[in-house]
């Protein structure tokens, strides 16, 4: 449902030189790729008491730091297929409602009513994932401090996130993290929502079904091998669905499994899944070519050219593709 990563950095001069890096990186970037038009009056970073800009942020982690933590920070990522069942304009309310919740929670739930300092930023970068690129993927950065006021020793402590059989504080956070996500999701979406997504995976999960079948085609490797493939479509939301194909693909351990490759997205089902259908269908007739190319030139092709560009309030069957054009 949501990830939540804890990293820190030592007290070090290299370390808070990368520690300044960061935090430039965090104020003018939502992803490597993706800069951000900075607004006037709209502040970047928002401040429960860890300051409100990169030279008041690093000094505060200097001004708090522990003999051997200079800062922590955590990443606050919920799942981008859950956030697609969020309206787009209530999102980053969202996000950072679930930062909030989270952080404050968590202290709570170790026992330091006091809480604890922090400062967070929100991103809204999209989605690399190969099989399903450029979701709205909103999160945060927060950083903490290394010390945490205790009102029992009357002084700042250590503030350390144990992994110990019995302080596991990392488990307690994504405990947190889950109950705070679920609870909002019921107020943001409402309570049907788990029943949505799980209507979504079914969807999906009968679009992959496909690939028990005989394969469309195959796609010939530089290594001369002959991967196979299926003609189909994905269901991205409730409202889009994307045609592509499926093919094994292996994970970094070496584990295959099927995945989609999309080609193109917004439409809708129907007409997806018919569109994959005909083009797929018409491949065995070239096997002595690439036919995953040929599969995706004719798709990029007949898309571009509106051939099929019925819109998700007229679908039908499309008509048989010419491959030899």
């Amino acid at each position: 449902m949501c990830v939540s990563n804890v990293r820190y950095k030592r007290p070090t001069a290299d370390e808070a030189k990368r520690m300044k890096q960061l935090l430039g990186y965090l104020t003018y970037r939502d992803s490597r790729d993706q800069g951000v038009k900075l607004v006037a009056g709209q502040e970047r970073w928002i401040d429960h008491g860890m300051g409100g800009s990169v030279g008041e942020i690093a000094q505060r982690c200097d001004d708090l730091r522990s003999n051997h933590v200079l800062t922590f920070s955590l990443v606050i990522n919920p799942n981008p297929g859950l956030v697609a069942l969020i309206p787009q304009e209530q999102r980053e309310a969202f996000v950072r409602e679930l930062t909030e919740n989270t952080v404050d929670g968590f202290f709570a739930a170790r026992g330091l009513d006091t809480g604890c300092e922090y400062s967070y930023v929100t991103h809204h970068r999209l989605t690399d994932d190969p099989q399903e690129p450029g979701l709205h993927n909103p999160h945060t950065h927060v950083v903490l401090p290394g010390t945490v006021w205790s009102e029992e020793h009357g002084e700042r402590v250590n503030l350390y996130f144990s992994q110990r059989q019995k302080a596991d504080h990392i488990a307690l956070l994504h405990e947190v993290t889950e109950a705070g996500m679920a609870d909002l999701l019921d107020r943001f979406v409402g309570p049907d929502w788990e029943q949505r997504y799980d209507a979504l995976e079914a969807i999906r999960a009968v679009q992959l079904g496909i690939s028990a079948g005989e394969p469309h085609g195959y796609h010939l490797t530089d290594a001369g091998e002959e991967v196979p493939f299926w003609g189909g479509a994905r269901q991205v939301d409730e409202a889009h669905c994307a045609v592509g194909y499926y093919l094994p693909v292996a994970d970094a351990a070496g584990a295959v499994s099927i995945r989609f490759r999309p080609v193109a997205t917004g439409l809708d089902r129907e007409y997806a899944e018919q569109l994959a259908a005909v083009v797929g269908g018409g491949l065995h007739e070239y096997p002595h070519l690439d036919q995953l190319a040929l599969y995706r030139e004719v798709l990029n092709g007949l898309l571009a050219e509106g051939d099929f560009d019925l819109g998700p309030e007229q679908p039908g069957v499309p008509p048989t593709p010419d491959f030899d054009r």
